[in-house]
């Protein structure tokens, strides 16, 4: 074997053992490409060795879907968070309880008490002026930058912030606070409050964050990846989230008057880019290793801008899920055989159906009632005990004066 071909069958050997250069690896040569080197060359002296059997390739095989997907589970981090708001450790969290957690951060009350420990107790008088809660689909893991405190979610059911939403709007309706929740890939939108004058130029339909790509700051002037192409409809609508992100942040920041109101924010944005990235390349695709470590470092650099637009006094939430599990639902019999339960009308004499509100309201009703019953009887007796000679003013102010001479 000439010293060419013994070149070119370490080079074979060397892809077959997994050892290629990635998007991050051109971009940052040193000390990066050096240690890669040496992983590359200590796989190749393990292959010469006869060390690649069974065993090898099971732990390469679960090397590479640990740092890929991650094997701890669907993953809630938290990215930042203001000095009033502590989370310690603590085990899984539900994922139906993810809206809770968002509202006891806030300051709101639950339904229900939360039983996980997690979210620490603090300061009742100072609580963050923003949420800002990013959902990416696909993956059950994003390797970020910066490293924060994460917590494994079990079970995750599609979930909404519309109890937030509707706690910030009972409490601050007069303040016309900020809320804005985005589903870029189902062109989702819901804008209240100063959101709508905020965010009016920010693209929400799938033609028009397609066009902001290509107009002046566009990310496609940051991103450069030679895996994702802009004229492929999976990779163009990941790349329009991205774009979401940038704007939502630079539009935030040419209103900073926000961090100053009274009213807290709240954001909701869901990405799916990355899982479609998935379903059409495949998870062991460099499109996929790509499009993770890009939007690992967006989502890590937009968290950083929106952190200092609220003056560090702000939450942002990452919530990484494989896929949405559907809420558990416990079907029953019923002893009447009826089909409408819930039906009031029904012919079984069933009760309305009523809220968490109704002891509340019913006893405002029932002790009004009976203060309004009680002083209609304690004024009754009094005036019907009344003498009018002593008693009333008005016969002592028109009764006829005797004059005197």
């Amino acid at each position: 074997m000439s010293a060419a071909d013994a070149g070119h069958e370490s080079e074979r050997g060397a892809r077959r053992g997994g050892c290629h250069e990635s998007v991050a690896d051109a971009a940052f040569p040193t000390p990066t490409r050096a240690s890669y080197a040496r992983e590359c060359g200590g796989k190749m002296a393990l292959r010469s060795a006869g060390f690649m059997g069974c065993a090898g390739v099971c732990q390469l095989f679960f090397l590479n879907t640990a740092l890929t997907t991650g094997v701890f589970g669907d993953q809630f981090s938290i990215l930042k968070a203001s000095q009033s708001v502590h989370f310690q450790n603590a085990g899984p969290l539900p994922g139906g309880r993810i809206p809770d957690v968002v509202s006891l951060s806030m300051g709101f009350s639950v339904e229900e008490d939360l039983q996980w420990p997690g979210l620490a107790i603090g300061s009742l008088f100072h609580r963050p002026r923003a949420n800002f809660l990013v959902t990416v689909r696909g993956v059950e893991q994003l390797v970020l930058p910066k490293s924060g405190i994460s917590y494994t979610v079990e079970n995750p059911v599609p979930f909404t912030l519309d109890s937030v939403s509707n706690s910030i709007h009972s409490m601050f309706s007069e303040e016309t606070p900020v809320i804005l929740q985005l589903t870029p890939s189902e062109e989702r939108l819901y804008m209240v409050g100063k959101a709508n004058s905020i965010f009016e130029d920010l693209p929400v339909t799938l033609r028009q964050m397609r066009n902001r790509l290509y107009q002046d700051n566009s990310v496609l002037n940051l991103i450069h990846s030679y895996s994702l192409k802009e004229n492929n409809e999976v990779d163009l609508l990941f790349l329009s989230e991205l774009q979401v992100l940038h704007d939502i942040s630079a539009l935030l920041s040419m209103h900073n008057h926000l961090a100053k109101d009274r009213s807290p924010d709240l954001y909701s944005l869901e990405l799916a880019g990355l899982e479609e990235i998935i379903k059409h390349y495949g998870q062991d695709s460099q499109q996929f290793r790509d499009a993770a470590e890009i939007l690992a470092s967006v989502i890590q650099k937009f968290a950083d801008d929106v952190f200092s637009i609220y003056n560090e006094n702000a939450l942002i939430e990452l919530l990484t899920v494989k896929t949405f599990e559907a809420p558990l639902l416990r079907k029953t019999r019923s002893i009447l055989q009826s089909p409408s339960i819930s039906n009031p009308g029904s012919p079984y004499g069933l009760a309305y159906q009523y809220n968490y509100n109704y002891a509340v309201v019913f006893n405002i009703i029932l002790w009004l009632m009976i203060g309004l019953a009680l002083s209609v009887i304690v004024v009754a007796y009094n005036l019907w005990n009344m003498d009018p000679g002593y008693d009333s003013i008005i016969y002592r102010m028109t009764s006829q004066r005797i004059k005197m001479e």
